[in-house]
């Protein structure tokens, strides 16, 4: 049985958002940006990055010290949690939620139940494995509040300090690694249909039911369609930026993007719709050259399909390093294929062998399901 909200219903919501943002917009976050916003970090085994996320997180303001920040915690077994321990005594804002499903949709849902005040109007989500801009948490609150958006979502620059993640770095912000995504290095602000998550109006948030658990990725892709679905509108705003650290090896690299291609899949089925030719494009590149290598045996010209696609990848690879004057970027190549075809492997092993996930879509908010 399927609990995911009707989304005939965002109909008869959608004129509700306009007054919600209007009842948002009559307390200004510089006034009191304290019980106003609330931070959530999800956090599962992140002692590599935790501290430098938050200290990033606390830089600038003295009002920063007063926003609470909630590091949901998924059960780490690393020292995660003991190094928020330690940081409290610098930061006294800093909470500790203990998060039994993990998944980062269920972190920031639980935070917004049992840490929003009554006088909490935006939820500000963080992540772990990002490097932060002073103020960072103040100016999403401000942009929420200026632009009167269900959202506001922001560019992602990758940085990276091994080899790999800094050829991973290289290629992801450029449109042969992330086919062009505006959060992906974009440089203009605007109004989009998605983007990293920055910032929610929390009234929308919980309107609207918040994430949807049954997604381990691509939770913000799917809850965004429902932001545009219910009438409501997400800010690009590219004068915020994050840095991030990205996957540090193939492995865990291959790991991420089939996960994400997976979620893209169950997004695509579940909202009916298509997808875009940036999304299509490894899939038809995988398909492609894998009956290239299929039927090379029997009809040679056909290599063409799978070693045009690998000298499209040499290329980029050669590329970088002479961009970058670095022999990382030799890896340029291999960190975009793997990307490419792990994104494209998840997207079609959920399309043709759908796994239904019987977790119901979250009541977390008092919202109606069907």
């Amino acid at each position: 049985m399927d609990f995911a909200p009707d989304l005939c219903v965002f109909a008869s919501e959608a004129a509700m958002i306009g007054d919600v943002m209007e009842r948002t917009a009559e307390r200004l976050v510089k006034e009191a940006p304290a019980p106003s916003v609330l931070a959530v970090i999800p956090a599962l085994n992140e002692e590599r990055h935790i501290e430098t996320c938050i200290r990033s997180l606390m830089d600038g303001d003295d009002r920063l010290r007063k926003v609470p920040l909630t590091i949901a915690d998924g059960g780490s077994t690393d020292r995660t949690v003991e190094i928020v321990e330690r940081l409290k005594s610098e930061f006294p804002n800093l909470r500790v939620l203990h998060n039994p499903k993990k998944l980062q949709s269920a972190a920031l849902n639980l935070a917004a139940e049992q840490h929003a005040g009554e006088e909490t109007r935006f939820l500000v989500r963080c992540d772990a494995h990002s490097i932060y801009p002073p103020n960072f948490i103040i100016k999403v609150a401000d942009a929420l509040e200026t632009t009167k958006a269900a959202s506001v979502v922001i560019p992602m620059d990758a940085v990276g300090e091994t080899c790999f993640e800094k050829a991973n770095a290289w290629i992801v912000d450029t449109p042969l690694g992330s086919g062009g995504s505006a959060h992906r290095g974009g440089t203009k602000s605007g109004y989009v249909d998605h983007g990293h998550h920055a910032g929610f109006d929390l009234a929308v948030f919980q309107m609207i039911g918040g994430y949807d658990e049954t997604f381990s990725h691509n939770e913000d892709a799917e809850y965004d369609e429902r932001v545009v679905s219910a009438g409501g509108r997400i800010y690009l705003d590219a004068d915020i930026r994050i840095s991030y650290v990205p996957r540090g090896s193939v492995r865990a690299l291959a790991r991420q993007y089939f996960n994400y291609g997976k979620g893209r899949a169950r997004t695509a089925r579940k909202h009916k719709r298509p997808l875009k030719l940036r999304q299509a494009i490894p899939v038809l590149a995988l398909i492609a050259s894998i009956a290239g290598a299929l039927v090379t045996p029997f009809f040679w010209p056909a290599a063409i399909l799978p070693l045009g696609y690998l000298g499209v990848l040499a290329l980029a690879s050669l590329a970088v390093t002479a961009w970058k004057r670095s022999s990382c970027g030799l890896l340029a190549g291999l960190a975009s294929g793997t990307m490419h075809m792990s994104w494209a492997a998840g997207f079609l092993r959920e399309t043709l062998f759908p796994k239904h996930d019987r977790r119901a879509f979250p009541l977390v908010f008092g919202q109606k399901t069907l």
